[in-house]
């Protein structure tokens, strides 16, 4: 559990952060669709964003950057030998996290390259709408995270497919990334408390095609929920990075799930443009533009 001073340094890390994360999305839709980058290289430019913000102590753990077959290896890690070309068609997807003197991150975004199939959207539609049912949680003080786990499968589970991890971990501040005893996940056991920071990262991995996989860090709080006859908690999503637009099937969503898809999108906007330069600003208004049904 996060004190005070806790809490306030992860959030101002994670702004922090999110600056780096819009100059490398930008980057990676500007670069990525000529062919011309490879994994290795999005690990590079992306470690560079961060340590241009004067603040960087270490990456929190080595990124991984999987494209194509590569991304459905759920902790892949490139090698000279493996390092795949980024190409029009596939999936990059990349996990990744800055240790900072206040606060910890870890982030995953999977990024269309070029147009993406029928199925690409459909599976990413799915974790998507598992990783706003845990966002958008209310549970009693007292909950574990494995009462909480079903809720980011759901969705998966009505198309007979799975992933084969937990949903997600307890975060340091810093400190370890991968922080117990929270987590969420089939067999979190202990109880979440306010201040307590985890991860909400579903994913889905087609063998030898793409691997999807959707990451932000919640923090644990207070709910107001009018009539409540006992404490009740929510989380407060901390990372601030768009999801990857083009892969959303609109036919899919809710229009609750869509109004916290663009409210997320308005937070991120407001706290990182006025932080970049003209390019990015271009680029983040766009990839930040509400979605109508």
């Amino acid at each position: 559990v996060k004190n005070d001073t806790e809490i306030a340094g992860t959030k101002a890390a994670h702004r922090r952060d999110a600056v780096a994360l819009a100059r490398f999305l930008a980057w990676v839709d500007r670069e990525a669709p000529a062919g011309n980058l490879t994994e290795i290289d999005a690990v590079e430019a992306l470690e560079t964003f961060r340590r241009e913000t004067g603040a960087l102590k270490d990456v929190s753990f080595p990124t991984i950057s999987g494209t194509g077959p590569n991304g459905a290896i759920v902790h892949y890690r490139v090698t000279r030998k493996s390092n795949r070309r980024i190409a029009r068609g596939d999936l990059l997807l990349i996990d990744s996290g800055a240790q900072y003197e206040d606060g910890t991150t870890d982030v995953t975004r999977t990024i269309a390259i070029g147009e993406p199939t029928f199925e690409m959207c459909d599976r990413f539609t799915r974790v998507l709408r598992g990783h706003i049912a845990i966002a958008r949680a209310l549970f009693p003080d007292g909950t574990s995270g494995a009462q909480l786990d079903t809720l980011a499968r759901q969705y998966l589970w009505q198309a007979g497919i799975d992933f084969e991890h937990g949903t997600g971990h307890g975060v340091g501040s810093y400190l370890s990334v991968h922080e117990g005893p929270a987590r969420i996940s089939k067999l979190g056991a202990t109880p979440l408390k306010r201040g307590m920071i985890l991860s909400n990262e579903p994913g889905y991995y087609k063998t030898d095609a793409f691997g999807i996989r959707i990451e932000n860090l919640e923090l644990v709080v207070a709910a107001e929920v009018a009539g409540a006859e006992k404490p009740v908690n929510a989380f407060e999503t901390l990372t601030l990075a768009p999801i990857d637009r083009r892969l959303v099937d609109l036919n899919m969503l809710t229009g609750d799930e869509l109004s916290w898809l663009n409210e997320y999108h308005e937070r991120v906007r407001h706290a990182v443009r006025g932080h970049v330069d003209d390019a990015t600003k271009t680029w983040l208004d766009a990839a930040t533009a509400p979605l109508s049904l």
